[in-house]
């Protein structure tokens, strides 16, 4: 990313979002994504033809990256969305794709776009499901349910690995996650917990929903990491470094960009077990996340 997050990152100069009127509109942050390539590419769409204008291309179902990521053709936006089948009706899968849950949110839509240029299977949980398709094209598949109702949930988790949770709520409200091998977690919990005075009471059910998430996730069995952040700030990512002492999050600020960057990174390490970290912005330097989380499972579990 960039200087502050590693070697590998495709620094935009703008990120997509969709919404029931406009699929797609333009967000004055900056937003870091993570690739393969091994260089740093400055994108702006004023300049002329670059990968920004390719991930508009695909986002809008243009032929550039649906050649590249080897995708069928999309279907015509004006033809109706077909209904789910019977989850009887699908066959056995690999379990390769991640799931994010609440895929409508402007950090969800983060996770997700880095997760499609990581060329990652993504299945997302949305409130819209039409403006989902019609943004995301046949990258996500997108879901839209009841996640009180169990055939829902187990298929919305059929082939799924792991899950990417940008938000709190999901995670209580589910019974079961069978065979899913991994789980990462934004918590703001300490921040909430360390909000006083009007703050504190408009807070007071997000820290509920944290910390029934947080007990549900320690009690599952599942390898997880609660990625437990500081206050998220509508910031540019890849501007500063980090820091991961003990007590940083119920005091520091955490750029929303970064924070959807670092989630993703913690999908590639997984944990025999358990893992917790505190991070917010300050002045350690990142290249190679693999490494920076590693050395950190390692001093928990000293």
């Amino acid at each position: 990313m960039a200087g502050t997050l590693s070697s590998s990152t495709l620094h935009c100069q703008t990120c997509l979002v969709f919404t029931s009127q406009n699929p797609l509109r333009t967000l004055n942050s900056s937003f870091l994504i993570n690739i393969e390539k091994r260089a740093l590419i400055r994108c702006s769409t004023k300049k002329k033809i670059g990968f920004v204008d390719q991930i508009l291309d695909y986002i809008e179902g243009g032929p550039k990256l649906r050649k590249w990521y080897g995708a069928p053709e999309l279907l015509p936006k004006d033809g109706p969305i077909v209904e789910d089948q019977e989850e009887e009706d699908y066959p056995d899968e690999v379990r390769d794709a991640v799931l994010v849950t609440d895929g409508d949110s402007e950090i969800g839509q983060m996770m997700i776009l880095s997760l499609i240029i990581k060329r990652t299977r993504v299945k997302a949980l949305v409130k819209d499901k039409r403006s989902a398709n019609e943004a995301f094209g046949t990258y996500v598949e997108s879901i839209s349910g009841d996640t009180s109702n169990k055939v829902f949930v187990k298929k919305a988790l059929r082939g799924v690995r792991a899950i990417i949770c940008p938000n709190e709520g999901f995670l209580s409200s589910i019974e079961s996650f069978k065979g899913v091998e991994h789980i990462v977690l934004l918590s703001q919990l300490f921040v909430y917990r360390a909000s006083s005075g009007i703050q504190a009471i408009m807070k007071n059910n997000q820290r509920k929903l944290a910390e029934k998430d947080e007990s549900v996730l320690m009690a599952s069995g599942i390898p997880y990491t609660i990625v437990r952040a500081g206050m998220l700030q509508k910031t540019p990512g890849g501007t500063q470094g980090f820091s991961f002492e003990e007590g940083c999050s119920a005091s520091g600020s955490l750029s929303m960009e970064d924070a959807a960057s670092v989630c993703v990174e913690a999908l590639e390490v997984v944990p025999q077990a358990r893992f917790t970290f505190e991070v917010v912005n300050g002045g350690e330097k990142v290249s190679d996340w693999k490494e920076c989380l590693t050395r950190l499972i390692g001093k928990t579990e000293q």
